[in-house]
């Protein structure tokens, strides 16, 4: 609260009430310091174990982010709570910080909101008003997902002459046999699951919210069976990286559950990349992911044995402290030199 020494009143009373006022914000602006202040104190903490904590207590990369976002929701959170104050104080708010929040995107679709004045006539003459242009603002918006039910109806159709036939649409071919699933509901299963790290019992859970009620076993059906339509998919994207001229390897380690075992085992993601793009060249720019449980590489003999390409790896199967052989290894190996 800021208080014009020169404009004082004379009025005790009013003095006091001023003088409360002016306490009450200091001990609110207080309190959200110490606030703000013990967060930072703790992201500092989080900060100095990942930097020199032991190797176990040392913190992930997304550990760091929840620790910022929090950190980030108590600045905000206090910033409106004291706009609301001042709002109500009748006290001009600070500028907002200018941010570079970006265009958003073209493709987005857009709908219009008009919000006109009450009347069209000039508050100083009375005259008519007329339009002059217009401020236009964009704000992103979202549409919360909706389940809906497809209703397919096949109408059908007797002669009166004969009565002697029934003629009705063919059923269409649904994603599943007898499944309940349309196309759309089985792509945002898959896409949760494997692009958004959602499990599938929390999917269940999410439905069961809007009154449907799945068990976690029939999303798994429709994951499986949608896993056999999209195999030849994939087998034309692998064969496509396969059969280009040059072809750029590497692997990536996985921890895999190991159920029995109480612990987790380690996997591999072979990642098969061809991008022709700095120097030209007429193939198109692709990827294929090969999954093996460890690196002898045994789920990948038909790719090393029928690829024709020139491989440059980091590391190659089955090279556990000692060159593989076989002539496609061998091409790889002197591209690597």
């Amino acid at each position: 609260m800021q208080i014009d020494l020169d404009t004082l009143p004379d009025d005790p009373a009013l003095l006091q009430q001023m003088l409360r006022d002016m306490v009450a914000a200091a001990a609110h602006q207080h309190g959200a310091l110490q606030a703000e202040n013990d967060k930072l104190r703790l992201l500092i903490q989080r900060l100095l174990r990942q930097r020199f904590g032991r190797r176990s207590e040392q913190l992930s990369p997304d550990q760091l982010q929840l620790g910022l976002e929090d950190l980030e929701q108590a600045v905000a959170e206090n910033e409106a709570g004291q706009d609301a104050a001042d709002a109500q104080a009748g006290r001009r708010r600070p500028a907002p910080p200018r941010r570079n929040h970006g265009a958003l995107p073209e493709h987005l679709p857009r709908y219009e909101v008009l919000i006109d004045v009450e009347r069209r006539d000039c508050p100083c003459c009375g005259g008519t008003l007329h339009a002059i242009g217009e401020l236009r603002t964009e704000q992103l918006d979202i549409v919360p997902a909706q389940l809906r039910v497809r209703v397919t109806r096949r109408p059908r159709y007797a002669c009166r002459a004969c009565e002697g036939a029934v003629v009705v649409a063919p059923t269409p071919e649904r994603p599943i046999d007898g499944g309940m699933a349309t196309e759309a509901l089985i792509v945002h299963v898959v896409v949760s699951k494997f692009c958004d790290s959602l499990p599938l019992y929390r999917q269940a859970q999410m439905l069961a919210r809007q009154g449907v009620t799945l068990d976690r076993s029939t999303l798994s059906n429709w994951v499986g069976r949608a896993c056999w339509w999209l195999t030849p998919l994939y087998d034309l994207i692998l064969g496509t990286a396969l059969s280009a001229a040059k072809l750029f390897a590497d692997d990536t380690t996985l921890p895999v559950l190991d159920p029995g075992r109480g612990r987790t085992k380690t996997g591999r993601l072979w990642c098969y990349a061809v991008d022709d793009r700095p120097w030209c060249g007429p193939s198109h720019q692709v990827a294929a992911y090969v999954y093996s449980e460890d690196q002898k590489a045994r789920a990948l003999p038909c790719i090393w044995r029928h690829s024709a390409a020139c491989y440059r790896s980091m590391a190659m199967p089955g090279s556990s402290g000692s060159r593989a052989t076989g002539p496609m290894v061998r091409s790889a190996w002197r591209s690597a030199e």
